[in-house]
């Protein structure tokens, strides 16, 4: 197919630089030059070294901690982008952490998730690229396009490779709001499907109910878009062991791991906790859950999108 934009350009934020370099490592182009300084008074300047005069531009910045200094300087880069005559600028957001905030659930709250997307929209960007959104719904706070990858393949392709016979196992659900993606990688995996009811004890907890399903003497395979502080994790494996599963296996796509998340891990009875590298996970996590982590690669999936939108093909093809 005919392509009548400029020069596909990708550069990157701070926050996930790795996965910008090897998206444009797939791709086969170098990765934009640009410099991010912050000010003594905190201020933050975006310089692109590079031109960008009529280029395709797409922006690679995860909503990563620190999670604030990330949005802002997407912004500025977007705003910067746009100064300096991108022909069209996406925001490539691998990890988009407001997706959380999609409702207003208590008094006085903002919605949040739908502010970043007025924010993006207002600083420029054309486009946004994004994978699996906490909340859904989120997509349609945005009137520009967005193209929403899943990480569904990636995910069910190791489950397939890491361990044997895995279409004997159960893919388990840990909450009802989870059951979409559990049922999609139990598919791909043609295994079993099961998910826990909850119920909310108080503003801050909530127990296991029931079991939906049968996990006993089977490996079950927990999936869930991220792990935080790994509470709800441990309440998952720990439910799934309890109800009789021989091992557990977690994958998600954002590993997050924030505050006691590596200890909790690292003492769980669980084989392995698989995330993507749409959140950077430094040695020191790796180290101090004592070998449990794993990170899959979703580069690949990127890159293809990315070159997809840029010569105007389908998106979702991506998702078969």
């Amino acid at each position: 197919m005919p392509n009548n934009r400029g020069p596909l350009l990708v550069f990157s934020g701070q926050s996930n630089r790795p996965l910008a370099q090897s998206i444009c490592d797939n791709l086969g182009i170098p990765l934009g030059r640009s410099k991010t300084e912050k000010f003594s008074n905190e201020n933050m300047i975006v310089h692109f070294e590079d031109s960008l005069r009529e280029g395709d531009v797409f922006l690679v910045q995860s909503f990563s901690t620190p999670v604030s200094d990330a949005i802002i300087e997407l912004l500025l880069m977007i705003d910067a982008a746009k100064s300096a005559s991108a022909g069209r600028v996406t925001a490539v957001i691998p990890y988009y952490s407001y997706a959380r905030s999609d409702k207003k659930d208590s008094p006085r709250i903002s919605i949040a998730g739908r502010l970043m997307a007025d924010l993006l929209q207002e600083a420029g960007a054309d486009r946004i690229l994004t994978m699996t959104l906490h909340s859904p719904q989120v997509h349609g706070f945005f009137k520009v396009p967005v193209d929403h990858l899943s990480a569904d393949v990636v995910i069910g392709n190791h489950l397939k490779e890491r361990i044997p016979n895995a279409h004997e196992g159960v893919v388990l659900a840990p909450d009802a709001g989870s059951i979409k993606r559990a049922s999609a990688i139990a598919r791909r995996l043609d295994s079993g499907l099961a998910f826990i009811d909850k119920q909310r004890v108080s503003d801050t907890a909530v127990d296991p109910r029931a079991l939906i399903g049968e996990v006993a003497g089977k490996r079950v395979f927990i999936v869930d878009d991220e792990v935080s502080t790994a509470g709800s994790l441990v309440e998952a494996v720990n439910f799934a062991k309890k109800m009789g599963a021989t091992e557990v296996y977690v994958a998600v796509t954002h590993g997050v791991y924030t505050g006691p998340a590596t200890e909790r891990i690292a003492t769980l009875d669980v084989v392995e906790v698989a995330s993507t590298n749409t959140v950077v996970v430094p040695d020191y996590k790796i180290q101090a859950a004592k070998g449990k982590l794993a990170v899959l690669d979703v580069a690949p999936n990127f890159a293809k999108a990315i070159m997809n939108i840029h010569t105007g093909e389908s998106v979702s093809t991506l998702f078969e």
